[in-house]
């Protein structure tokens, strides 16, 4: 009897496996029973593996990251270009003398963080160019990260309510003249209205460079939301009596397009048809064409060449003072 039980549980045992092998081949066959599988991966395996993915898009982001060592014998300074948002730049400053570390604005928290993180420096100083919110937004975060970081921003930023503060958590207002020390990396602060009624421009001279916000862009300058054009194109002209090989670094990746724009005034300058050539080049390889130098915006960008007699003529403004003719191309650049 004991056996005659066993062969039919023998038999079914065959049958069930069989079913299995054919259901597991129809399964491979159809991509929906695939993805089901798939949800069914255990959750630290997909946790690594999220882990992985974004240490790739993070990796990838680095290619537009770049260190640079000041130009200047006398300050051991070290700048890092950092990509934000969809086309913002944060600049790193760090002095390797006494390890101070400052962030010229704060479009995103997570960029900063990573990047100071890797390096192991500590935030000391935030510096803000002006007060929107592509510049504040990371203030609050960094300050509860860091609590001993010091919020710098310009005076001239002033909001209409009674007590408020249009740059967040904000400790020192500066203004034109005013110095901002770095550890040993001294910054002379520029007020450069326009874009809005108090941005300010940070000025490093033993670096050789300038932090100029959304000021002065690649062959650009930025839209005039609440100050005026001859407060703008005094703001240009100011950035523009820097040395020549001052670099400027801009706070947004707006190249291509203002090259669209300079062309379409000033078409036949060589010096911006060689610069875009160029330009084109950096960004097909996903490479950023900030920093740009105070002698390359004065040969190319026509928002600092508004005495050019060339631009005028294409204008129509030979007899107009620059203010003038500076005015024209903005408003031009606001509806091109």
């Amino acid at each position: 009897k004991a056996t005659h039980v066993k062969v039919p549980a023998l038999k079914l045992s065959l049958c069930l496996l069989v079913l299995m092998l054919l259901l597991r081949a129809v399964a491979s066959s159809f991509p929906s029973f695939q993805n089901t599988h798939a949800r069914r991966i255990p959750l630290k395996k997909r946790l690594a593996t999220l882990s992985s993915a974004s240490s790739s898009s993070s990796s990838k982001m680095e290619t537009t990251t770049k260190t640079i060592e000041s130009d200047g014998t006398q300050t051991p300074l070290k700048i890092v270009q950092l990509p934000a948002l969809s086309d913002n730049y944060v600049f790193l400053l760090h002095c390797a003398n006494t390890k101070s570390t400052a962030v010229i604005d704060t479009p995103e928290v997570g960029p900063i963080l990573r990047e100071l993180k890797k390096r192991n420096w500590q935030l000391t100083h935030i510096l803000n160019t002006h007060w929107h919110s592509d510049h504040t937004g990371g203030n609050v975060e960094l300050k509860k990260e860091f609590p001993e970081v010091q919020i710098i921003g310009p005076r001239g930023e002033k909001a209409k309510t009674p007590g408020a503060e249009k740059i967040p958590g904000v400790d020192r207002k500066v203004e034109q003249d005013d110095v901002v020390f770095v550890g040993d990396v001294k910054l002379h602060v520029m007020d450069v209205p326009g874009h809005t009624l108090g941005h300010c421009a940070y000025y490093a001279p033993s670096a050789n460079s300038a932090f100029v916000g959304d000021c002065v862009f690649a062959m650009g300058c930025g839209r005039v939301f609440e100050g005026t054009h001859p407060q703008m194109f005094a703001s240009i002209t100011k950035i523009m009596s820097l040395p020549e090989t001052t670099k400027l670094y801009c706070a947004h990746e707006y190249t291509l397009a203002n090259i669209k724009f300079a062309k379409s005034v000033d078409g036949q300058n060589e010096d911006l048809l060689e610069r875009e050539r160029k330009c084109k080049a950096l960004r097909e390889k996903n490479e950023p064409t900030v920093p740009t130098t105070v002698g390359e915006e004065k040969k190319t960008n026509p928002f600092c060449r508004s005495g050019d007699e060339k631009i005028r003529k294409f204008l129509g403004m030979e007899e107009k003072r620059d203010v003038e003719v500076f005015a024209q191309l903005r408003t031009m650049k606001d509806n091109f």
